[in-house]
Parts: structure tokens; C-alpha cells; sequence
């Protein structure tokens, strides 16, 4: 038989779902995670342009590539001048434009779709959303780090 229960405090068990706010401790550490990998890219980038100048000093040492370098420079400056001819056509000129044009107009398209996807993401709850082609396509974020203008 059960005893009853005449004083009793309910105890909630604790919640193996990480909080909704980060904890300090969490802050830093992503944040000296951040610092170092921006150490570590300004670093490689810094060694990067270090090879690279060796490898071409390396290049250029070489006879026969300097030469089939210097005729690459020259049949590009003719394939400029070649370009530039065509380019006066009008018609051209229009295919270029419309090129331009379209080239623009998806450049703002992707820029809007993404905002979109970000409002479609937060309201719903969901990263994924079903296209008009039947797909399931999943919303995913690209977050990068640059050098905040200074004013």
C-alpha cells in the first residue's frame, strides 16, 4: 500500500536543453575561438603572399617559362583589342547591357531571397522549405568576419 504524501516540495529535474541565453563563460570562449582563428588567417595569409612571390620569383627564372609567360601577355593584349573591336557593334553592345542588366537584377534577387529566407526561418520555427518543384531545401546561414569601417 501507498503512503500519503503529507508535505512534499515538487522538484523539477534539471533541463538537459541548453538555455536560451548564453552563459559568460560560453561568450568568451567563442569569443577567444574568434580571436584565434583570425590570428591564424591574418598569419596564413601573410605566409601565403610570402610563397607566392617565391614561386613566382621562381617562375620567372625559368627561361622557357618567361617566355611562353611573355607571349601569353601578348596574345592576351590581342585578344583585348580583338574584344573591343567586337564590343562596338551595336548589337553586342546590347547582349553586353542586357548581360549587365540581368546580371544585376540577380545579384538583388539572391540579396532579397536571403532576407526572405531569414524572416521565413525565424517566424516559422523551421530551416527547411518545400519548393515549387516538390524539393525539401534546407536554409542555411554564411556568416563571415570583416574589418568594421571606421568613420
Amino acid at each position: 500500500m501507498d503512503t500519503p504524501v503529507i508535505d512534499a516540495d515538487i522538484v523539477k529535474p534539471e533541463s538537459t536543453v541548453p538555455s536560451e541565453t548564453p552563459s559568460a563563460d560560453t561568450v568568451l570562449e567563442l569569443e577567444n575561438m574568434i580571436k584565434t582563428n583570425v590570428t591564424a588567417v591574418d598569419r596564413n595569409k601573410a605566409e601565403l603572399k610570402k610563397l607566392k612571390e617565391m614561386l613566382e620569383s621562381a617562375l620567372l627564372n625559368d627561361e622557357p617559362y618567361r617566355i611562353a609567360a611573355e607571349k601569353a601577355k601578348e596574345a592576351a593584349k590581342e585578344k583585348g583589342k580583338a574584344k573591343a573591336t567586337v564590343m562596338q557593334n551595336p548589337a553586342t553592345k546590347q547582349l553586353d547591357e542586357k548581360v549587365k542588366d540581368l546580371t544585376t537584377e540577380n545579384k538583388e534577387l539572391n540579396e532579397a531571397q536571403s532576407e526572405y529566407l531569414r524572416e521565413y526561418a525565424k517566424l516559422s520555427g523551421t530551416n527547411e522549405i518545400e519548393g515549387e518543384d516538390g524539393e525539401v531545401r534546407e536554409i542555411i546561414y554564411v556568416a563571415k568576419l570583416v574589418k568594421k569601417a571606421k568613420r
